[in-house]
Formats: C-alpha cells, sequence, structure tokens
C-alpha cells in the first residue's frame, strides 16, 4: 500500500472513501465532521439517521467505524469513526489505533482502493499531532488491507509536518 501526505481540504479529494472523524451521534459537528457534512449534503445526515436508528441506537462506539454514502462529495462513500478524547491520565492509544484499522475494515468490505484519512482526534479531541500521527501511520502501514493507498489530508502546515515527521522514521525503522 502506497502511503502518501496532501495538505489541504479532505472534502476536495477524489478518493474511494473519505474517513470523517465524526462524533458517536453521526450527526455531524465541528472540524472535518461538520465540513464533511456540509459539503456532503443532507443524503448523508439521512443515512447517519437510519443507522442511529437501527444499529447505533446510543451512538456509534469509540474506534469502531461505519459507512455511509458520500452525498456530493467528490467520493463514493464515507467511512465514520469515533476518535478517543485525548486524557493524559489514561492510554487511549488503542482505540485511536482501531479507528483506522477498522476503517480500513470498512473500505475492505466496501471494495474501496483508494481512502483518505484525517488526523482523527487531533484536533478538537486534543490528541497531540505528533503522537496521533506516528498511531495513524503506524496501524495503516501495519494492516492487511486491500486498499492500494492511505491518503492522509492534513489541515495546515503544522499538521502536515507532524505527519512528514512520523513517516520518515517509519520508513527509517
Amino acid at each position: 500500500m502506497d502511503i502518501t501526505l496532501v495538505q489541504g481540504d479532505i472534502t476536495e479529494q477524489r478518493v474511494d472513501a473519505l474517513v470523517n472523524a465524526a462524533n458517536s451521534s453521526l450527526m455531524g459537528g465541528g472540524g472535518v465532521d461538520g465540513a464533511i457534512h456540509r459539503r456532503g449534503g443532507p443524503e448523508i445526515l439521512e443515512e447517519c439517521r437510519a443507522l442511529r436508528a437501527s444499529q447505533y441506537e446510543k451512538g456509534l462506539p469509540t474506534g469502531q467505524a461505519v459507512a455511509t454514502t458520500a452525498g456530493r462529495l467528490p467520493a463514493r462513500w464515507v467511512i465514520h469513526t469515533v476518535g478517543p478524547v485525548y486524557a493524559k491520565s489514561q492510554d487511549r492509544s488503542h482505540l485511536l489505533a482501531s479507528c483506522y484499522a477498522e476503517s480500513l475494515k470498512v473500505a475492505d468490505s466496501l471494495g474501496a482502493e483508494v481512502v483518505a484519512f484525517p488526523a482523527v482526534s487531533a484536533g478538537i479531541y486534543g490528541w497531540p499531532m505528533d503522537d496521533a500521527a506516528r498511531i495513524a501511520l503506524t496501524t495503516v502501514s501495519q494492516a492487511s488491507t486491500k486498499v492500494t493507498e492511505a491518503r492522509f489530508v492534513l489541515f495546515g502546515a503544522d499538521a502536515y509536518a507532524a505527519f512528514e515527521d512520523a513517516l520518515a522514521r517509519l520508513n527509517r525503522d
């Protein structure tokens, strides 16, 4: 699998699937989640409501992933995953790794070959960007998947630099 880094807006990526750093309600929110829902249109929210009514009455659990249509986005699907909120007092890195691993499993079930990822949990959920990059890239690089390209779409130069450094370290090891 090729791992690529892009600085930009994930909602503009022409890929098979976009990963959404969703909240457990699946009803949209701020950051990446809000941007995906706004640009994707009401079709995404309709499918999220149906998922809440059928499979996820209490919301999507942290570390899990589920797919919907991409609506008006230039992708076929949106894979929603709920990242953990960072806490110094508790190691939740396994939950963050699970977001990436489960998203790839969903991508495989859909037949998606090119998947765009944001930096899950590294925004409002407070995960330190360097550590978020290390966990994301390590998890994706070690995954057994049919995905041919994992594209990390990073909003801002600091996020891009953190992922670039983490990818260079990973390639050295």
